[in-house]
Formats: structure tokens, C-alpha cells, sequence
């Protein structure tokens, strides 16, 4: 069977594996230029996803692997808010979000030699509370915001800056898990167990929607 791997360095994309039990080791993607694709948030979700499973892909020439890529953005008003540049760039993103709904998207393809790779999407709504300057610079100051799409991490601090999501909450942290799997399965992954519990329903924060499907 082919074995998995993760084309990500993302400490919370390769949690969310252990905590599925879903065996996979990581070979991070090279050369893959974020900043060059442009578009639509869900067409872009998906091209970068795509673009880092294909590149992996080609650092493991001759091994008979599924490769996971994934990218998630954060999309309002029709900008894509991707990772801050910086303490001012995080400032911006957090005020646009502050007292308003956005929507997370995250692209997952799995890729592996000799086939079409798969990708989908996964798009889920997020609800901020109205935040104050000074709350917003706290936030940044515990330096959460760093390396995270739209400046803030549902599962770390920035969950408090949250009133609600609709969908699915993991993958507003960044993988929409039961959707990999059914994508992993169709590729022929054996994935062993049954799927743990979906995250969402049990969330306080979650106002409906399909959840971990």
C-alpha cells in the first residue's frame, strides 16, 4: 500500500493527523511561490495545495506515495488575507475581521505518481466579536498571529476573538480532515480505525452548518 505523506510544516496540519491516528511522515514542499497565484480565494486554496502535493511529489521521484498539500486562506470583502508580514500587516487583517463574518477555505489535493491528483475545498464561516485597538494589539503581542492566515488561530488564542463558526471547525485550524480521508481512501490509502469524533458539534462556539463530514 502507499504510504502517506504530508507536504507541510504546519505543527497544527500534522496534529490533526497523529490525533486521526493516520500514519504519514513529512517532506516539505520546495519552491512553491505563494505569493504568485492570484484569483478567486477557492481557486487559489486549491492551486497552492496543489502546487505543494505536486512538489513533494517530485523530492520522493520512484516512491509509491499519496502526497497531502493543503492551504488554507481567509477571504473578506474580497481580499485574501494570507500569513502577516508583520506586527502592522496582522493590526490590518484583525480590523477588517473585527465584528464581521469571513470565510476560512482550506485546499487539500493528494497526489501520487502515475495518477490525476485530487482537489477539493472545504469553506466554512467565521463570525468575529467587535474587537477594541487595544484588544487587538494584546492579541498581537503574544505573537499568535504570526504564520497564520488572517492573523489569528481559532484553536489557540484567537479563539477568544471568535463568537461563532458555521461548517467545519477543523478546517478553520487548517485541515478538514473527514474530507482528506475520503480522499485518501479513494486514492487507496488503508487508513486504520474509524474517524474520531467530529470537532464541530461539540464546539461551543459552533452556530451549524455540515461540520466534519
Amino acid at each position: 500500500m502507499p504510504s502517506i505523506v504530508l507536504a507541510s510544516v504546519s505543527p497544527r496540519r500534522s496534529s490533526l493527523l497523529r490525533e486521526w491516528g493516520i500514519p504519514f511522515r513529512i517532506v516539505p514542499p520546495e519552491g512553491v511561490d505563494e505569493e504568485a497565484v492570484t484569483g478567486e480565494a477557492g481557486d487559489v486554496a486549491r492551486e497552492l495545495a496543489l502546487q505543494k502535493a505536486l512538489a513533494a511529489l517530485a523530492g520522493i521521484a520512484g516512491e509509491d506515495a499519496l502526497v497531502v498539500g493543503a492551504d488554507t486562506v481567509v477571504t473578506v470583502d474580497g481580499e485574501i488575507l494570507g500569513k502577516p508580514r508583520d506586527a502592522a500587516d496582522a493590526r490590518r487583517m484583525l480590523g477588517m475581521l473585527a465584528g464581521r463574518s469571513h470565510r476560512v477555505i482550506t485546499g487539500v489535493a493528494v497526489a501520487r505518481t502515475g495518477r490525476s491528483a485530487a482537489v477539493e475545498a472545504e469553506s466554512s464561516e467565521v463570525l468575529f466579536r467587535p474587537l477594541a485597538p487595544a484588544e487587538i494589539d494584546a492579541y498581537i503581542a503574544t505573537g499568535d498571529p504570526e504564520g497564520k492566515a488572517g492573523a489569528y488561530g481559532i484553536q489557540s488564542g484567537g479563539g477568544n476573538l471568535v463568537a461563532g463558526f458555521r461548517g467545519c471547525y477543523l478546517n478553520i485550524v487548517g485541515l478538514p480532515v473527514r474530507r482528506l480521508v475520503a480522499m485518501l481512501r479513494d486514492a487507496g490509502a488503508a487508513l486504520p480505525g474509524s474517524p474520531v469524533d467530529c470537532a464541530c458539534r461539540g464546539n461551543p462556539l459552533w452556530r451549524g452548518g455540515e461540520g466534519c463530514r
